[in-house]
């Protein structure tokens, strides 16, 4: 479901439907979009606040976005070297001070709080985001933005085309000249191009890309989440939700031998297993209720005291192992996969960096690197074995989930395939003619500086063919066996 996230950066993705016009907001929320955890402020941001007023025009660093606050509203623009559109995010002012506010975006009333921290600076959070965007202050609105940009077919691939080079980070990794890519498809748009003609060049140089984070959305037409090549390819909500309820049926049927327990519409689930072992399985970050952020982290809560309680985590009827099972998992929240991890571990320790693209050069620069932890919870944790089951169809908050538990004390084992490798949120952008796409722009680092983006995170223990058709067909689970054996030695040990 995103990662993942915001009209600035949306994770989340859930698919997450936010949007400025109503048929945009189903579509997001059909496709699972979200914003991502809500990081609280530093204390040195409360004793730099309020040198100056917030209201003013402000570029964010990386993302292409320019703010306007004022006159009780927040407005975006999107830009680029050739560009600059109106944005898709409008709200309005419900809390503040002189240099603090909070805003509710006109659709989907998500919340956004920007606060200055400083002469010529300021930070702007979203509900579930799990870092910051920062900003910096401009005298004023470019000239650009007040001149209309022209709607024709020409124009709308430019500022696509632009969009990409200047903040796509990926280009390099997945082999991609960009420019070739502009030559060969460009010469196909004209001025008497239509609408069907130009939706199908744009939707094959995304299909070309195979980023599951990028989609476009043109009236009723729509692409959205093409998965790596190589990998499963599922079209559409509707087919994941088919797909991950046989995952479950088999899994039922093989692994656990009773239905599991369910919360958040049955996206989570988990069953006891001989021997003192537990089975957690979750298909996303991201639906559990309506309502955003808040209402998921709460169900999610809910879930995770009832599993982890107290006598589950201490005592002698405590967990002796856990299986983790995200092999499908759609992604959403990453701040709910922080949450998740926060319930994992009894000591703090670094989750990833977070960084976006900020340069059209090549090879690009980005934003310095923002450090993410996992803090552990205050209610009752798990500090126990770990084997996590994981595949191409773990993806987005999925895959920043699995992340954040690498850093862990045990280490987790990965056993399964390699992830999707789409960990950004998701940034949307408007072209000229009214159509919308959206694209990543931001990498997740590990401690050392390795991204997995693309090539996704890969597994201690490889097992080839998860949940494959065949193997969904028959009456073996080669990961979970795999995981049994695993969580085993570790008891002997």
């Amino acid at each position: 479901m995103n990662d993942n996230r915001n009209p600035v950066n949306d994770d989340g993705n859930t698919e997450r439907g936010r949007r400025t016009s109503r048929r945009l907001a189903a579509v997001l929320a059909a496709l699972g979009i979200a914003v991502a955890g809500q990081v609280a402020a530093p204390a040195a941001d409360a004793a730099s606040a309020g040198r100056e007023p917030l209201g003013g025009i402000w570029r964010a660093d990386g993302y292409g976005t320019i703010f306007s606050i004022g006159q009780g509203r927040l407005t975006t623009f999107d830009t680029t070297a050739i560009s600059c559109l109106q944005g898709v995010l409008s709200a309005k002012q419900t809390a503040g001070t002189r240099d603090s506010a909070s805003f509710t975006a006109q659709e989907g009333g998500r919340r956004i709080t920007v606060q200055t921290r400083g002469p010529g600076r300021a930070r702007l959070r979203y509900p579930g985001s799990v870092g910051a965007i920062e900003l910096r202050r401009l005298p004023g609105l470019p000239g650009a933005c007040s001149t209309p940009t022209p709607g024709d077919p020409v124009k709308v691939f430019d500022v696509f085309w632009t969009t990409f080079a200047e903040n796509y980070p990926f280009f390099a990794t997945k082999g991609v000249d960009w420019r070739a890519v502009r030559d060969r498809y460009r010469s196909k748009i004209g001025s008497s191009t239509g609408d069907e003609e130009l939706f199908a060049v744009l939707h094959d140089i995304l299909k070309e890309l195979g980023d599951a984070h990028t989609a476009l959305l043109a009236g009723d037409r729509q692409f959205a989440r093409p998965l790596r090549p190589g990998t499963r390819q599922l079209d559409g909500i509707p087919a994941f939700m088919a797909f991950n309820k046989r995952v479950q049926e088999f899994v039922e049927r093989n692994d656990t031998h009773k239905p599991l327990k369910q919360w958040g519409r049955g996206v989570i689930g988990y069953a006891d297993l001989p021997d003192g072992l537990g089975y957690l399985r979750l298909g996303a970050f991201d639906g559990y209720a309506d309502g955003g952020f808040e209402p998921n982290a709460a169900e999610l809560d809910r879930a995770l005291d009832e599993i982890f309680t107290s006598s589950r985590t201490s005592g002698p009827d405590r967990l002796r192992g856990l299986i983790l099972d995200i092999r499908i998992n759609l992604g959403g929240y990453d701040a709910l996969g922080l949450r998740l991890a926060s319930r994992l571990t009894g000591r703090p320790y670094p989750a990833y960096a977070k960084q976006a693209r900020n340069t059209p050069d090549d090879p690009p620069g980005f934003t310095r690197p923002l450090p993410v932890p996992v803090r552990p919870a205050t209610a009752p944790v798990y500090t126990g074995p770990v084997a996590m089951l994981t595949s191409s169809l773990t993806i987005s908050a999925g895959e920043t989930f699995t992340q954040a538990m690498m850093g862990r004390t045990p280490r987790p084992e990965r056993i399964g395939e390699n992830t999707q490798g789409a960990f950004s949120d998701f940034l949307w952008r408007k072209l000229p003619n009214g159509w919308s796409f959206a694209l990543p722009n931001e990498r997740f680092l590990t401690r050392d500086g390795t991204s997995f983006d693309v090539t996704g995170i890969p597994p201690h223990l490889s097992v080839p063919g998860v949940l494959s058709d065949e193997e969904l067909n028959g009456d073996h689970d080669a990961a979970f066996a795999k995981a049994l054996s695993y969580l085993a030695n570790q008891r002997r040990r």
